[in-house]
């Protein structure tokens, strides 16, 4: 360099990054960045729409009521099943999910034998007699 040449002010350091071409602190991402192969991306909807039927399955009712606690199960252990995995959030939903729907099950049985042992009797709930 002579003296009749300005000095190169402006180009970047050597090698990128921080002071004497380092990385940045730590060697983290950018703001925003995905340090760990990403975060969930929201709660399970199967463990949402497992704990709806779910709560749907608990009604004691004699005539399909158990469907819904049926399905209460099934979409409790793939929501369940999907936030193991690491896709989404929810474990708690989904694990509520599979409970209500346990209970409702052995509600409907519980139903079930009542009215076939003859304990539980729906001919006095009609207004057409």
């Amino acid at each position: 360099m002579s003296y009749n040449e300005p000095p190169n002010y402006g180009s970047p350091p050597p090698g990128g990054g921080g002071y004497g071409g380092q990385p940045p602190y730590g060697g983290q991402p950018p703001y925003g960045g995905q340090p760990y192969g990403g975060q969930p991306t929201g709660t399970s909807v199967l463990a949402i729409i497992g704990l709806v039927t779910g709560v749907l399955g608990l009604i004691p009712c004699l005539w399909g009521c158990f469907v819904f606690s049926i399905a209460a199960v099934i979409l409790g252990v793939l929501g369940r099943n999907e936030v193991r995995q690491g896709k989404k959030t929810g474990n708690g939903l989904a694990l509520a999910a599979i409970i209500t729907g346990a209970l409702g099950i052995v509600l409907s049985l519980v139903v079930v034998v009542l009215y076939a042992t003859g304990t539980l009797d729906f001919s006095g709930y009609s207004d057409f007699s």
